[in-house]
């Protein structure tokens, strides 16, 4: 009796992932419309060099540099910079900052650059 009821749970855990699997993809994930596509991707807040970030936080000086500013903006699927911004990349995130302050105005996840 023991036997049967370890062969039965065994069968069960084996057949578990198949059907989960099944189910994931039996339905095809939604499309963005257009027009939501840039509001998906907007963040509020983020994290780079392990520091906490938010819109209206000043961003530090590494990414106020050339080195960082994005000037192909297009190219990533962003809006254009409003005047006297531009778009950096921090942690991993695209982030609109003022050219005098470095104040961050705007942030994007970074997934928006495979957006189609």
């Amino acid at each position: 009796m023991r036997k049967s009821k370890v062969v039965l749970l065994s069968a069960l855990l084996i057949g578990l992932p198949v059907a989960f699997s099944a189910q994931a993809y039996s339905e095809p994930a939604p499309a963005i419309p257009q027009s939501n596509a840039s509001t998906s991707y907007e963040l509020k807040e983020f994290y780079a060099d392990y520091k906490h970030f938010a819109i209206g936080d000043t961003a530090p000086a590494l990414y106020r540099s050339k080195e960082y500013q994005i000037d192909a903006w297009q190219l990533r699927h962003l809006p254009a910079p409003e005047a006297g911004s531009h778009w950096t990349y921090m942690g991993g995130n695209y982030v609109l900052i003022t050219d005098a302050e470095g104040k961050i105005l705007r942030a994007m996840k970074g997934e928006i650059f495979y957006a189609h």
